[in-house]
């Protein structure tokens, strides 16, 4: 990809990466891509905002050329240390050694213990500026969101905000705009990112975002670090962010569930059948089958979350223990849930289950059921009057 013109004088200048499949080591899964932002503006004193990733440099050292020497650079905005935004700092501070690299003072902590360099750090704080010619450069302090280093770039005059990891996606597109690519695929993996990195900072993130309501600034384009570029309708992103930042979910259920021979997969579509009966939607996933973080961004969608697996070494399969460990870690706040099972001797997992779900912070609105073996006629229809019970649960207020 070659520069793209945000504005005049202001031009990404980073890189598309079409084939990355997992993000964080193996810990994210991105089925469709990624992009790794970094922003160049053209003024008395030229400024790169962000890097991208190592395997990059030569993408975006190209790209810069393309549009300036890198060595006449003077400021290098570093709004986050980790290394997919910060990975190519080396090679621009080996190209421009007297340029300034401008970071909170968690972030100078990062990246002097990342990289070693001995480079000229210039430390700034919310509320701090820095004139670059006809411009001024503004920051947001961001800690947590998502890492403690994290800060927002603000360019006043031209009303756009880089905001780094805020407000990004995983997937790789030919173009840069909103206006340019589907935009269900785009905000399917901006809730997804949200759902698997931000989740356990949503409290933050509704604070951050009236904070900055309250600072009246006026945002004409968000630039975020992955993904693309919103300048059609910024405020469309800054809504969903306030929306997923609110505790609860939908007018619906998740069940995740795994079996062995198929009697914890009738449960489940039993129950699934009562919570519909109930009038809630639901979305049946099973553990050992579906994308962990896709179960993750659809449990972030839902106000419930029904689990169960048949017991096997008296305990849960490890495929539902997994995910469940994972949100333990996230910890989506204003759930309903409840567990189940099948067993043969012994049934175990629906107890683990709950406490699984306990330890979410869920509020459990449902004994665990459990069936031996495989269910009955009876048993069937008990399915479905629980998962009635937990759908009536999902629709109260």
């Amino acid at each position: 990809m070659y520069p793209v013109e945000l504005a005049k004088g202001i031009y990404w200048v980073g890189a598309v990466d079409w084939n990355i499949r997992s993000f964080h080591g193996p810990a994210l899964s991105t089925h469709r891509g990624t992009t790794y932002n970094a922003y160049l503006i053209l003024d008395e004193h030229p400024t790169l905002v962000d890097t991208v990733w190592g395997p990059f440099t030569e993408v975006l050292m190209r790209n810069v050329t393309k549009v300036i020497d890198p060595a006449k650079l003077e400021y290098v905005v570093a709004n986050h240390v980790e290394t997919d935004h910060s990975g190519a700092l080396p090679a621009i501070m080996a190209a421009a050694p007297s340029a300034k690299v401008v970071c909170s003072q968690r972030g100078r902590d990062g990246l002097r213990k990342h990289y070693f360099g001995d480079w000229h750090y210039q430390v700034v704080k919310t509320g701090d500026s820095i004139s670059i010619g006809r411009r001024t450069l503004s920051f947001v302090e961001a800690p947590m969101l998502h890492w403690p280093d994290s800060m927002f770039t603000y360019l006043v005059e031209d009303q756009i905000l880089m905001p780094n990891d805020a407000f990004g996606q995983h997937i790789a597109t030919g173009f840069r705009f909103d206006d340019q690519v589907r935009m269900d695929e785009v905000m399917e993996e901006a809730q997804k990112y949200y759902a698997n990195i931000l989740t356990p900072f949503s409290p933050l993130v509704a604070r951050k975002l009236e904070e900055v309501a309250k600072m009246g600034i006026p945002i004409k384009m968000i630039a975020p670090s992955h993904g693309i570029i919103w300048r059609q309708n910024p405020g469309h992103i800054v809504d969903a962010y306030a929306k997923w930042a609110r505790p609860g979910g939908d007018r619906s259920c998740v069940i995740l569930f795994d079996t062995m021979w198929g009697a914890t997969r009738r449960m489940a579509e039993e129950i699934g059948q009562g919570i519909v009966d109930a009038g809630a939607d639901v979305k049946i996933l099973r553990a050992s089958a579906t994308d962990t973080n896709d179960i993750i961004a659809e449990v972030h969608k839902a106000k419930g979350l029904v689990a169960g697996a048949p017991t096997v070494n008296r305990g849960m399969l490890v495929h539902v223990a997994k995910v469940l460990d994972e949100l333990v870690g996230l910890r989506p706040a204003g759930k309903v849930a409840a567990a189940f099972g099948s067993y043969g001797w012994s049934g175990e997992a629906p107890p683990e289950i709950e406490e699984k779900l306990r330890k979410i912070g869920a509020e459990i609105v449902a004994e665990p059921l459990k069936v031996k073996w495989v269910p009955d006629d009876t048993e069937i229809q008990s399915c479905r009057e629980w998962g009635r019970r937990i759908g009536e649960a999902v629709l109260r207020e």
